[in-house]
C-alpha cells in the first residue's frame, strides 16, 4: 500500500474528483479525513469507507471560514496525531460571460477556490512544520489556470491564482520537506459538467477539442493525486501536472 500509515485530508471530498481521491487514498492505506459542506454526502462516503475497513473521519466544513478550517484540522490531529497529506479539492464553477459576472459570483469563486485553499494550506503547513516530518500539499487547479476559456473569467482567475500560490508555497516550504504541487484537470465527468455531458450535441462538439476524444473520469485525477501524495514524487515540488487528454495543446 502506497500510503500506509499516512494521514490525508481531502476537502470537497464527497463528490466527483474529491470522492475518487478519498476512495483511492483510503484503499492505499491512508487514514482519510474528508471535509465537505454537505453533511449527507459526507456521511454516505464515510459509511462506504468504514464498511471497507478504512479509518475515516468526516468533518462538515466551509473552507471560506478560518475558524472552521482551524476546527477541521484540530479534529484531524486530535484523531490521529499528525497530518501528512492535504488535497485542496473544494471548489466551484459557475460559467458566466465576463460582462455579466455579478460581484457576488466573483467573490464566491475567489473565496472558495483560492482563499479556501490558502486558509487550509497555511494552517496545514504550520502543523507540518511543527511535526518536522515534511508532507505533501496538492492544489486541485485546472487547465483553466494555465489557459483562458470563455465564460470563465472568475474561475480562470481563481485557478491561475491557485497555481501561483502553489509555486510560492513550494519556494518557502521546501526547506521543511513539504512538497507543494498542482493538479490541472481538463474536462472531467462530475456533477458540475453533467449538464453539458447530458446534451448530446454539445458534448459531441466539445469532445472534438480533446485529442484523446473522451471525457476524463474522476479516477484519472485520483491516480495522479496518489502519485503526488506518495514518495514516488519525492523530488517534485512547484509543478503543475496536467491531466486533460491533450486538451491544453489546443487551448494553447
Amino acid at each position: 500500500m502506497r500510503l500506509k500509515d499516512k494521514v490525508a485530508l481531502i476537502t470537497g471530498g464527497s463528490h466527483g474528483i474529491g470522492r475518487a481521491v478519498s476512495l483511492r487514498f483510503a484503499r492505499e492505506g491512508a487514514k482519510v479525513a474528508i471535509a465537505d459542506n454537505e453533511a449527507e454526502a459526507l456521511e454516505e462516503i464515510n459509511a462506504l469507507l468504514r464498511a471497507e475497513g478504512a479509518e475515516v473521519l468526516g468533518v462538515v466544513t466551509d473552507v471560506q471560514s478560518k475558524s472552521q478550517v482551524d476546527t477541521m484540522i484540530d479534529k484531524v490531529t486530535a484523531q490521529w496525531g499528525k497530518l501528512d497529506i492535504v488535497v485542496n479539492n473544494a471548489g466551484i464553477c459557475k460559467p458566466s460571460a465576463f460582462l455579466e459576472i455579478m460581484e457576488e459570483d466573483w467573490d464566491r469563486h475567489l473565496n472558495v477556490n483560492l482563499k479556501g485553499a490558502f486558509l487550509v494550506s497555511q494552517r496545514a503547513a504550520r502543523d507540518m512544520v511543527h511535526q518536522g516530518t515534511g508532507g505533501s500539499i496538492i492544489q486541485m487547479s485546472s487547465v483553466n489556470g494555465l489557459a483562458a476559456e470563455s465564460d470563465q473569467a472568475h474561475y480562470n482567475a481563481s485557478k491561475g491564482g491557485l497555481n501561483l500560490l502553489m509555486m510560492s508555497m513550494a519556494l518557502e516550504l521546501a526547506e521543511y520537506g513539504i512538497r507543494v504541487n498542482s493538479l490541472c484537470p481538463g474536462f472531467i465527468e462530475t456533477r458540475l459538467t453533467k449538464p453539458l455531458i447530458e446534451n448530446p450535441q454539445a458534448i459531441g462538439t466539445y469532445v472534438k477539442t480533446i485529442p484523446m476524444r473522451r471525457v476524463g473520469q474522476p479516477e484519472d485525477i485520483a491516480d495522479a493525486a496518489l502519485f503526488m501524495a506518495s514518495d514516488e514524487s519525492r523530488y517534485m515540488t512547484g509543478h503543475c501536472l496536467v491531466i486533460d487528454g491533450g486538451q491544453l495543446i489546443k487551448l494553447s
